[in-house]
């Protein structure tokens, strides 16, 4: 049995496409299988060993030259997977993205998940991991979790270089005034941490600098790794960087990084990091993995130079945005897109049979409401879209067939996948239905123009997007915005932070809410990334763990083998 575009031959080491093999974890799964030398799977992308940097056995990079190539000639089709508002067992988005790009394979074709990094505040909080599940997996999952190559660190190195260098200049005689009454450049780690939400800095004495308050975002927050994602070169990552408001001087009067003279340190320092991720599937195909914004509180889509390589090495991309359509999805449309210079050929919004009775209190009719308010979001914006409903093991068939012609009705196809026990086999039937309505002609456009205010683009975000009725936005939010369009950023586009669990900003809120107001509290500038973060409800840029966080299940043994990670 081959595995369709490269030929390649399946090779882990279990068989997929069985019932029982639900009772092991994603994890056992992934040690189990069997995988290919890097360089080979690299070779079979057409990747020269001038390419591609091997970092171990099992995973590695393109290299600065193969990037600026490759970044030029995609003509591959591109392929969005978005869903439902979650729920809290999750929807299986990156499970199906993943075993999409193995079907896709499977009929025929060369594909590539694109997907993002793992960050560690989810993996040992409460989410887990971000390398799928089963059989529609990317490896090596326990080093893709951890670590995996240093981007994350590295971005938080570069974004803590920048709160140092701040620190340095307003201890040595803040030669650009800057006002430390005002909101600063914060500080950021990759873990959970309720009590860095807001600090006190420079106690101790006049050598520990300048008191004043401070605070933490977690790193996928950070606007360092925005500028990552939506940089398309190093000469631009540096541009990006420069432009970072580090905070106002006393004639409130915006100061950069390059003020600083930050930016090209910082840029050192991610020379690596905005290079992509190649690692492999399941099935031994290739896989890209790269960058890591949440969807709830950032942007959450991997990296445009990862989809553009991705585009020149394959027919298909098939790449994630975070959590449901109306938050990762909306920002690769509204944000992303522009900057990529194309729109997607197709969007696969995924559901579950067991997320829509959670959103219809245990009826599939009403909670398929929820599915309808995100098929009529994405079908603004042209591209055809499919449904693919990800299957689990104590699914009715009958509700399947039932959420098949709810669909029909609507004008939808949907059909069933099974990429968790099946792979790409089980996601053989979603990979020809993608591949139908990807031919499709189709014209891709923005929710709004970028010349729109910040409130008209909320407004549109509001009413196209999540089905409400309006904005409400605070004094300080309005102050915020009255000094963005004073000092040039009033055009920018707008980047949601909100639950995910609701398409408003409450997340008690489920299925098809009508007639609510978004309610925006703050609004944050993120200069060099290109957008204006608008935070909503209660929403925090640094979360906390619970009191049985996944850490506890997280272990290692004395020959260095993990276990406890799903």
């Amino acid at each position: 049995m081959t595995s369709g575009g490269w030929g390649i031959a399946v090779w882990s080491g279990l068989e997929p496409a069985s019932i029982s093999a639900r009772i092991m974890t994603n994890l056992d799964i992934a040690q189990n299988a069997v995988l290919r030398p890097i360089t080979d799977v690299a070779h079979d992308l057409g990747l020269s060993n001038a390419d591609f940097e091997p970092l171990g056995h099992y995973k590695g990079k393109l290299t600065q030259e193969a990037v600026s190539r490759l970044s030029e000639n995609g003509t591959g089709k591109l392929i969005l997977v978005t869903a439902i508002s979650p729920t809290p067992a999750g929807e299986g988005k990156t499970t199906v993205t993943v075993g999409l790009a193995q079907g896709l394979q499977k009929i025929g074709k060369k594909a590539i998940p694109a997907t993002r990094e793992p960050a560690l505040g989810p993996i040992f909080g409460v989410k887990g991991g971000a390398c799928g599940g089963g059989y529609s997996q990317v490896l090596p999952m326990e080093d893709i979790n951890l670590f995996f190559t240093g981007d994350f660190p590295a971005i938080a190195a570069a974004h803590n270089l920048l709160s140092a260098m701040l620190d340095a200049h307003l201890h040595n005689g803040n030669e650009l005034d800057i006002d430390t009454r005002g909101t600063l450049w914060p500080r950021t780690v990759d873990m959970n941490d309720r009590a860095l939400r807001d600090i006190i800095v420079g106690l101790g004495g006049r050598n520990n600098g300048v008191m004043r308050e401070d605070g933490f975002v977690i790193t996928p927050a950070s606007e360092i790794m925005a500028i990552l994602c939506l940089s398309t070169s190093l000469s631009d990552l540096k541009r990006r960087l420069g432009s970072i408001v580090v905070g106002q001087n006393r004639k409130k009067q915006p100061v950069t990084a390059s003020e600083l003279r930050a930016n090209g340190a910082m840029a050192a320092l991610l020379v690596s990091a905005i290079r992509p991720n190649i690692v492999q599937t399941m099935e031994g195909g290739p896989a890209i993995v790269h960058g890591g914004p949440f969807g709830n509180i950032a942007h959450g889509c991997s990296s445009i130079v990862a989809t553009k390589c991705s585009l020149g090495l394959a027919d298909y991309t098939v790449t994630e945005a975070g959590f449901g359509s109306d938050l990762g999805a909306e920002k690769f449309l509204n944000i992303v897109c522009p900057r990529l210079g194309r729109g997607p050929d197709a969007i696969v919004l995924v559901a579950t049979i067991r997320a829509l009775q959670h959103h219809g209190g245990g009826d599939l009719s009403i909670g398929v409401g929820n599915l309808k308010q995100h098929i009529r979001h994405l079908q603004s914006y042209g591209p055809p879209v499919v449904v693919a409903i990800n299957r689990r093991a104590e699914d009715a068939m009958d509700d399947h067939s039932q959420l098949i012609s709810m669909c029909a009705e609507i004008g939808v196809k949907a059909v069933t996948c099974n990429p968790w026990g099946g792979g790409g086999t089980g996601c053989e039937d979603l990979a020809n239905l993608v591949v139908e309505i990807a031919d499709q002609p189709s014209e891709f456009h923005s929710i709004y123009s970028s010349e729109d205010s910040a409130e008209d683009k909320l407004r549109a975000i509001v009413k196209k997007v999540y089905g409400g009725e309006n904005v409400e936005v605070s004094d300080k939010a309005r102050k915020n915005l009255e000094w963005f369009r004073k000092n040039g950023f009033g055009d920018l586009p707008v980047c949601v932070a909100k639950t995910q669990y609701s398409v408003s900003d409450d997340p008690t809120l489920l299925n098809e809410p009508k007639g609510f107001n978004l309610h925006v509290r703050e609004v944050r500038l993120s200069a060099g990334a290109g957008f204006l973060v608008a935070i909503c409800g209660e929403i925090m840029l640094m979360p906390g763990l619970g009191k049985t966080p996944t850490a506890f299940l997280i272990d290692v043994d004395d020959n260095g083998k993990i276990s406890g990670l799903f």
